[in-house]
């Protein structure tokens, strides 16, 4: 017997689940690995994103069924299993408990990335301990449940996909995200001022990040096309602090990329932090201008951020791991850190009333940050 690794989301163990939980699929391109599979094989099942065990399945052997078990996938290379243990996320295994226990895991620094044995599936365990430990953990999270919450946003992350790529003679691969197409009648709506929404609005947010950098002894910049904006009876373009040219070591083409970005923090002539504050227009917008400010000076040293409301996290993920952003050197998504309105609002508030803003630096903002990764495979 032989045990294999079976990876899945939230949402498409969900609907693992609800099909019967009888047949496991794969992509089309791990049809060889998936032949090598034997009835009598088992697959553990881990959910990405949560770090979640959460099933042993036994194979039955190749299944022709050919239902639409997956929403977003089809998943074509399918097995027909026999459940042996299938648990809610709450209830599964964490992969924190097997740190020191298992080879893909011997100790804090292969936390993560856990030697890419979790970047594809179906892979092969290579020592059959390791298996057995975790179905006998499996079988006790069965026999006596413990209930553990899961970042409900990371249980909801949509899958990412392995590529390809050349540089000269080498070869390296990168997982990428494909998203789906924009709902432009809600986004009309939400601009339009149709949907209501509870979190701050764009100039808003901009008010207070202009004013933030003020307070810390920032110079300001905000985008050409919003100075005229007011929020409480203020214009942004009237913030004190706000000037009215950019540094002239730039280009003609970095100029006019930057000029467009909602708010800078400037030293000098050194550009600090730039924020593009995305409420209701489309996320790619600001990610682009961002990737062409990197792509324009790709030696320039700032902190760069995309700022969006909460419910927005997820869009904000799945457009940051595009190809285009995903290809970069380095990934936007190492460089590009996210900030949620509650907690970007929240903390200055405090912030604020404890009277500490002068004292900051602006690298506080990397710790509320959030940095999507695709060290795992969802």
């Amino acid at each position: 017997m032989t045990y294999w690794l079976d990876l899945f989301t939230g949402t498409t163990w969900d609907e693992f689940r609800e099909a019967g939980a009888r047949i496991s699929g794969f992509r089309a391109r791990m049809r060889h690995a998936a032949r090598r599979i034997k009835p009598g094989d088992i697959l553990l099942c881990y959910l990405t994103g949560v770090m979640r065990w959460v099933g042993a399945l036994e194979v039955v052997g190749p299944s022709n069924d050919a239902r639409r078990i997956w929403k977003d996938e089809e998943f074509p290379v399918r097995l027909e299993v026999q459940p042996l243990i299938t648990l809610s996320p709450e209830h599964g295994v964490a992969m924190g408990e097997l740190q020191g226990r298992v080879d893909f895991f011997k100790g804090p620094e292969h936390r993560g990335k856990f030697k890419g044995f979790v970047r594809m599936s179906p892979n092969r365990f290579q020592k059959t301990e390791d298996g057995e430990l975790i179905l006998d953990l499996l079988r006790g999270a069965q026999s006596q449940p413990v209930a553990r919450p899961v970042d409900a946003k990371k249980l909801a992350r949509k899958p990412l996909y392995r590529i390809e790529r050349t540089r000269g003679r080498t070869k390296s691969q990168a997982l990428v995200s494909v998203p789906e197409a924009e709902d432009t009648t809600a986004e009309r709506e939400q601009a339009s001022g149709l949907e209501s929404r509870a979190e701050p609005s764009h100039t808003e947010v901009q008010h207070h990040l202009l004013t933030l950098g003020a307070e810390m002894g920032f110079d300001l910049w905000v985008a050409r096309n919003d100075r005229s904006k007011q929020f409480d009876g203020v214009a942004l373009g009237s913030i004190h602090g706000t000037i009215g040219e950019l540094p002239t070591q730039f280009n003609q083409a970095t100029n006019r990329t930057i000029e467009l970005i909602d708010v800078l923090w400037l030293k000098g002539n050194s550009i600090v932090a730039a924020f593009e504050v995305e409420a209701t227009t489309s996320v790619y917008s600001g990610l682009l201008r961002m990737s062409d400010l990197l792509a324009l000076q790709p030696n320039i040293n700032i902190q760069i951020y995309l700022v969006a409301p909460d419910d927005r996290r997820g869009k904000v993920e799945q457009e940051i791991l595009r190809p285009t952003f995903s290809l970069r050197d380095p990934p936007l998504a190492k460089v590009c850190g996210f900030l949620s309105f509650s907690k970007l609002m929240g903390n200055v508030a405090s912030v604020r009333k404890l009277r500490l803003v002068p004292s900051l630096k602006p690298d506080f903002l990397q710790r509320l940050a959030e940095h999507f990764t695709s060290d795992e495979e969802p």
